[in-house]
């Protein structure tokens, strides 16, 4: 029992680093119901930025929050400089765009820090508590406990702030909210900001284990995209729960099923994608999509 708690505890914190960009998944495609498959490397970039901060003696903390505010400031450059102009173009273009990025990306975050492995340091100590025989590392608690956080203020930023009402009536109905007066182009820009910060905060928190390289958030922007599938890739909601329970999963079929191991975990986690894409097509928490014909 204590070895499966274990496996839980862990499972919910790597779960907490697909959540954070899984929401951030979900955040774009609400507003413009297209996928950024540059998220991943967006991620990256940002997490390379803190580096840099860091490796020329800022703390943490301070570059960890200057990070998260020069990422928000590149999702709205991206949003207003390449998405803007082809946002009435056909959805394949624009998501062609966003392959390109994350291609451009990837090259830039190469070019100007190199290809090989960085280390990179946790705000969690590397210790453990011992709680009813369960073994808990401080690091899963912490990832897990910032992720939460993050998820509360954007829940309480959309539901309680103006700004975040506006997003929402956005996201709900571009063409309402522009009869009302709302610059919709500009909120639209605000939720690529908003979903470049979680994406920059998922790449803080998963490169102390998975070390900072130029392709490092790419398999976890998979396992993003299979959590968001499975909670519903229009639900906030669901990309959290999604993201959690992919991350349990795959941790218990990793630890007690011996053929999947760690080896084919990735596999699993489409396994799963595809399993939902079969049954429920609008996840756990989506909605069935009825067009009037």
């Amino acid at each position: 029992m204590a070895e499966f708690l274990q496996q839980v505890v862990s499972g919910l914190a790597t779960g907490a680093i697909f959540a954070s960009l899984a929401l951030a998944l979900v955040l774009i495609y609400r507003a413009t119901d297209i996928v950024n498959f540059a998220q991943g490397e967006m991620a990256t970039f940002a997490t390379y930025i803190a580096w840099a901060l860091m490796n020329n003696g800022m703390s943490y903390w301070p570059a960890f929050a200057l990070t998260l505010v020069l990422a928000f400031g590149g999702g709205v450059a991206i949003e207003r400089t390449l998405i803007r102009p082809v946002e009435h173009r056909p959805e394949i273009v624009i998501v062609i765009v966003t392959i390109g990025l994350l291609i451009i990306l990837n090259g830039l975050t190469a070019w100007i820090w190199g290809a090989e492995p960085k280390a990179f340091d946790s705000p969690f100590p590397n210790e453990t508590w011992e709680i009813g025989g369960v073994i808990v590392s401080v690091r899963d608690v912490g990832t897990l406990v910032m992720v939460l956080v993050t998820v509360l203020a954007l829940w309480a930023f959309f539901r309680f702030t103006p700004l975040g009402l506006v997003m929402r009536a956005v996201a709900n109905n571009h063409t309402a909210s522009r009869l009302v007066g709302v610059r919709v182009g500009w909120m639209l820009a605000l939720g690529w900001g908003l979903a470049a910060v979680l994406g920059a905060i998922a790449g803080m928190l998963a490169a102390p284990s998975l070390f900072l390289e130029p392709s490092m958030m790419l398999v976890v922007l998979i396992y993003a995209f299979a959590a968001a599938v499975l909670g519903g890739i229009d639900s906030p909601v669901g990309a959290v729960v999604g993201g959690l329970a992919l991350g349990v999963i795959i941790n218990l079929l990793g630890a007690y099923v011996d053929f999947v191991g760690s080896e084919l975990r990735l596999p699993t986690a489409l396994a799963v994608l595809l399993l939902v894409l079969l049954i429920r097509p609008q996840g756990l928490f989506g909605h069935v999509a009825v067009r009037r014909v």
